[in-house]
């Protein structure tokens, strides 16, 4: 690069700087409308900066710009209080790239709490979402909701109270998830139909389920693959199912530590789980009838290995798990897989279900002829199901100035 290209590159670089703005907001009369005009008003670069205190919302808020940080003075010093929200949407819809969302908190959503549409690296660092009324099926469905966006990060997240999955990431590519906590919803944190995502140094704790991994029919995205589960603490998720009834999530069994459905080349490794009453690990078949031809509704390429795995399944809360755990002598193995493996669009074993590496036995295999069949179970007790060890999905890598925003 010539002396007068270096010279105009640093100059278009320091008017982009220069024209950056902070767009302050303070807690008060007419907070709704400050914050939402700044939001219109932002230009890409921009900072919307909120001061500390706790902000009235009465209606839900929108980001449509792309570049933007919205940044608060902490989690629990930055409050947008949604509790009295007309409307039944989300606390704040991004429908915009490069977005970064901190250092705040969102209570008492009527719908989900923060919810990114068709983004390219969006960032969640230091957020807390709660329904502060606890666990209750009239929360909003979910608390940090990213949908059909690529290169995903979550950091340093709490999310509460949430009546279907606190933290969910669904139909997206490229995600990181790490160094959060999930309490008190119904699915603590969950990846849906979703391609390369990384699970780790999360807590998972005092949900119905812990940490599940499914995929499902009817979705513009489907055949869920390539996700790793590790170093995460997923404990004692004991709270009772409130899911409303018709949810997915509402066949999820109180007690559940890791629950995989329908997907493929999940690794689960290194993670401490424990003091779950149904399941430690439980890999099952989709039970629904569905239409579509190109959806796989088995578990397959599943590895469950390395994990430091303490009492799990005293008293599993789904359909004939008391009869099977008095079958074994009262307490269910560490993996419990509902054994389909016969592909039900073409009536065939399918092959992929035979590669399983299941270490951490040992493994109770239902043999279910079809998904949900348990009044056919054959259960066989194996010390582990598979020799070959599978390779593992590769790190995922986010562009480097998003990575570069993670703790």
């Amino acid at each position: 690069m010539n002396r007068w290209a270096l010279m105009t590159t640093i100059a278009v670089f320091a008017a982009g700087q220069a024209e950056a703005r902070s767009l302050e907001i303070a807690p008060g009369d007419g907070a709704q409308e400050r914050l939402q005009t700044a939001l219109l008003d932002a230009k890409p670069g921009d900072e919307v900066v909120l001061a500390a205190g706790r902000y009235v919302m009465d209606d839900g808020l929108s980001l449509d710009v792309d570049g933007v940080t919205v940044r608060g003075a902490g989690q629990d010093k930055t409050v947008l209080s949604f509790a009295g929200q007309k409307g039944a949407g989300e606390g704040l819809l991004i429908t915009s790239d490069r977005v970064t969302v901190r250092d705040l908190a969102v209570e008492d959503t009527k719908g989900d709490g923060i919810k990114a549409l068709g983004t390219d690296q969006i960032s969640f660092l230091n957020l807390r979402v709660e329904w502060t009324r606890g666990p209750d099926e009239k929360n909003g469905a979910y608390g940090v909701y990213p949908v059909s966006s690529t290169n995903v990060l979550i950091d340093r997240v709490t999310v509460r109270g949430a009546s279907d999955a606190g933290i969910y990431v669904g139909q997206s590519r490229n995600i990181v998830l790490k160094n959060s906590t999930a309490e008190f919803n119904v699915a603590g944190i969950e990846i849906e139909n979703s391609m390369n995502a990384d699970v780790f140094d999360n807590v998972a704790t005092h949900n119905a389920g812990g940490v599940l991994v499914f995929d499902l029919p009817g979705l513009p995205q489907m055949g869920g693959h390539s996700t790793r589960v590790f170093r995460n603490r997923i404990v004692q998720n004991d709270t009772p199912n409130f899911a409303p009834k018709g949810n997915i999530v509402a066949s999820v069994p109180t007690g559940t530590g890791v629950m995989v459905m329908a997907n493929r080349d999940v690794h689960v490794f290194d993670n401490d789980i424990d003091a779950n009453q149904s399941a430690a690990v439980l890999l099952v078949a989709y039970q629904k009838t569905f239409t579509d031809p190109n959806y796989n509704p088995l578990p397959r390429a599943i590895a469950v290995t390395g994990n430091r795995i303490g009492r799990n399944g005293w008293a599993p809360q789904f359909p004939g798990g008391a009869e099977l755990a008095a079958a074994v002598g009262g307490v269910l193995p560490p993996i419990v897989w509902d054994g389909v493996v016969t592909d039900p669009r073409t009536g065939a074993i399918s092959p992929e279900t035979g590669r399983m590496s299941l270490a951490d036995g040992p493994v109770l295999n239902l043999r279910l002829p079809a998904a949900g069949a348990m009044d056919k179970a054959n259960p066989d007790l194996a010390p582990k199901i598979g020799d070959a060890v599978l390779p593992q999905p590769a790190e995922v890598k986010l562009p480097a100035a998003q990575a570069a925003l993670g703790s």
